[in-house]
Order: structure tokens, then sequence, then C-alpha cells
């Protein structure tokens, strides 16, 4: 049996995405990461399906699969490429979805110069909601973490000068808008140490369901600059959620304004957030490489 599939990218994050209205199958974990591999498979940071709404009030449901195999719960540029997948498939010619994951809805419309727009809920700061383990909630919290030759504080990280024999303590920001993300602050995302910090804080055992780490560098109160290592991945050219968390942490510190433009390795993203309990609005585009057939 051949399945379809249509390969697409959200600003170099890029997806492959799986039609479970018009067909029925089942992936293996191994499977997913068979069809991850970029050099004999596929290749994508993440694989989404599509199929029948749970919920009635919801168009589709959908599901996201990060390139280890493991299931997430939200993806900010997913959606927006699941969204533009779904009316080019002619599966619906609505200007407005409602889209269903194991964690909620998610709302999206289509702007007029083909930008999507998402309407990504308000953020949970509650420790328990994030998953991180902390007694209280904070803005920031200092995160232990193991002390190199290359330390911390000559890569421009916003850390704690207090060593505690081999650990140094990095200050972040925890926050959950879809899935669990720490966002640190850095003087120059270019020289972060983004791969071996971010391997360490996704495992870190605070974050009992890991962590996305994301490396922001606040170039004015309009504009950011980001990286992203996610988990189950590493890092990606961009990351929708982790987009909108860095818009998150840098308005709880008072660095930031509502309406934000967050520049990744792969493009632009424009975030929205009024504080508080406001929901988050993100608006990027997309695009479709290609499409073909695969082996079940």
């Amino acid at each position: 049996m051949l399945l379809r599939f249509t390969k697409m990218h959200a600003l170099g994050n890029d997806f492959v995405l799986l039609d479970l209205v018009s067909q029925n199958f089942r992936l293996s974990e191994n499977k997913i990461r068979q069809l991850a591999d970029r050099r004999q498979g596929i290749g994508f940071d993440q694989l989404l399906t599509v199929g029948p709404p749970l919920n009635p009030d919801a168009d589709f449901h959908y599901r996201i699969y990060n390139a280890d195999g493991s299931e997430v719960g939200q993806c900010g540029n997913g959606v927006r490429c699941l969204a533009r997948f779904v009316r080019d498939r002619g599966l619906t010619t609505k200007k407005q979805l409602t889209l269903e994951t194991n964690t909620g809805c998610i709302h999206c419309s289509f702007e007029k110069n083909g930008n999507i727009t998402v309407n990504m809920g308000s953020p949970r700061l509650e420790p328990e909601n994030i998953p991180f383990l902390a007694d209280s909630t904070c803005v920031t919290y200092d995160l232990a973490i193991p002390l190199v030759e290359d330390h911390i504080h000559a890569t421009g990280i916003d850390c704690t000068a207090n060593r505690h024999g081999a650990e140094e303590s990095i200050r972040m920001t925890a926050v959950n808008v879809g899935n669990p993300h720490a966002v640190i602050r850095v003087d120059n995302i270019s020289t972060a140490p983004v791969n071996r910090l971010g391997s360490l804080i996704e495992t870190h055992e605070r974050f009992p369901e890991r962590v996305n780490v994301g490396f922001m560098q606040i170039i004015s109160t309009h504009e950011v600059a980001l990286r992203v290592f996610e988990r189950g991945v590493g890092e990606t050219r961009a990351c929708g959620t982790g987009a909108c968390a860095s818009v998150v942490a840098g308005r709880l510190q008072g660095l930031l304004d509502a309406d934000v433009k967050v520049n990744l390795p792969g493009g632009n993203l424009q975030i929205k957030w009024a504080g508080k309990d406001s929901d988050i609005f993100m608006t990027g585009s997309t695009c479709r490489v290609f499409e073909g057939r695969f082996p079940a």
C-alpha cells in the first residue's frame, strides 16, 4: 500500500503531512523515525496527520510527531502548514478553521496576503501546567547545569554568578504554549551554545516531559532574534511555539512591547500578546515543497 504525503515548510521548519480523512493507516514510532531520516527517508522535523474531528465544534483533528517518533501537543509552524494543506487538498473552503489537537482546539485564519494567523491561546505559567518542578510561579528560575571548560559567562548567557561545585545556574523563563518551553536571554544568538545547552536542558530533571529550549537576543522592544532547540528534534530553522514563548518571556520581564517581530534562522514571525490572560496571535507564511508516496 502506497500512502500519499505532502512535504511543506514554514520558515524552514519542515513537515510531512498525511491525510487521514481519505486514507486509513497507522504509523509506528520506528516507521516515523525511518521517514524522518534525511539521507534514507523523506526527512522532516515533524510529521503531521489530519483526520476527522473528535470535537463537533472543530473542523479537523491533527496529531504531531517529532522526528524521533514521540508525540507532542502543539506546533505553531506546523498548524499553519496544516491549515494550508487542508485548503490545498480541497478538504475545506473555509477562511477560518478550528483545528483540534490532543491538548485542545486552535483557531486559524487566512490573510489576504497569503499568510496565516493562528490564535495560540493563552500561555500557561504555573509550574504544574508546564510541567516544571518548582515550589511557586515566578517570572524567571535558576536552573543548575553542569559546568564545562568554555563556561557559560563567556557566551553571554543570562546566568547567576554563583557556582556550586561543578554546576552553574542558568536563568530562564518556563512557559507552556501548547508544549513546554524554557527561554534563555543571550547577548548574541550567533555565539550561544545552542546544541550543548539545549541537549542538557531538554532532558533536565526539573522538566518531567522534557522541554524546548529557546535562546533569545533582544534587539529592541519590538524585535528579537531567536534560535530554538526542540525536544526530540534538535535545533530547527524555526519554531512557532518557541517564538510565542520568547515574546511571553520578554513581556513578563518588561523588555518587550505587545507586538514583536521574531527573527528566526528560517525567517520571521509576527507575535502579538497583550499580556496577563490574553491569547497569543502568531502570523507567518507557509510553503508547499513537493508531494509523493511511500510504502506503508
